[in-house]
């Protein structure tokens, strides 16, 4: 999964409503509220889609693994019809081939096994996060119900609009994306130069190939 995501995750999980309301000094408090329960849905709904393509990934790749399992096996049975008739040259070709699937069988196995690890840990995630968003829902209400009776002078403007109100949510709303900001992260690739180590594992893959071919052969 995304660092990105988990990080988002983490905050998202680990502040407070009502320090974040605290953080801003009360300036519109509902909407600073309002703003974390949405923040907090848009980040289950990503969930979800993670969720979702790691499920398809674990598919896939059991899907790809069962096909190589299978055309392994009937590689073997080919090698073994190959060598009856002195066809030598098939059964290098065919061993070659086995030899390419045996390496990329663990890798498979490795992938579903972190499929399965991510696909449990979204879902603890998401079950973190609508856990959060309850908790936020009743500290909401909570707030309008203590503060149902109390309020402020209310500045407007030539239109009759809540001037003060509106800056408040702004400047609430810079206070929270401050709180939960998500944090860029700065990825690089590099590549060498490696076509002397190709061609040497090219020579010892052939030496391999050979070698199971005599180990066949003489009934090994």
């Amino acid at each position: 999964m995304r660092e990105g995501l988990i990080k988002r995750i983490s905050r998202l999980i680990s502040v407070s409503a009502n320090a974040v309301v605290d953080s801003v000094e009360a300036a519109a408090p509902e909407s600073v509220m309002e703003q974390a329960i949405r923040d907090v849905d848009d980040a289950i709904k990503d969930v979800r889609d993670q969720l979702g393509k790691a499920e398809a990934s674990k598919y896939l790749n059991s899907r790809t693994l069962n096909e190589e399992k299978t055309r392994h096996k009937r590689l073997a049975e080919q090698i073994t019809i190959a060598v009856n008739e002195g066809r030598d040259d098939l059964a290098e070709v065919a061993i070659a081939k086995q030899m390419d699937i045996e390496v990329q069988l663990p890798i498979l196995e490795k992938a579903i096994s972190e499929n399965e690890i991510e696909i449990k840990e979204l879902g603890s995630y998401i079950l973190a996060l609508q856990g959060k968003k309850r908790e936020m829902r009743e500290q909401l209400q909570e707030f309008i119900a203590v503060n149902k009776n109390a309020r402020g002078s209310v500045v407007t403007d030539e239109y009759g609009r809540d001037r003060k109100s509106k800056a408040q949510v702004e400047q609430a709303t810079d206070a929270f994306n401050r709180a939960i900001g998500s944090t860029a992260i700065s990825t690089f690739d590099s590549e060498i130069d490696a076509s002397k180590l190709a061609e040497l594992e090219e020579f010892a893959r052939n030496n391999r190939v050979k070698e199971r071919l005599a180990k066949i052969k003489s009934g090994g």
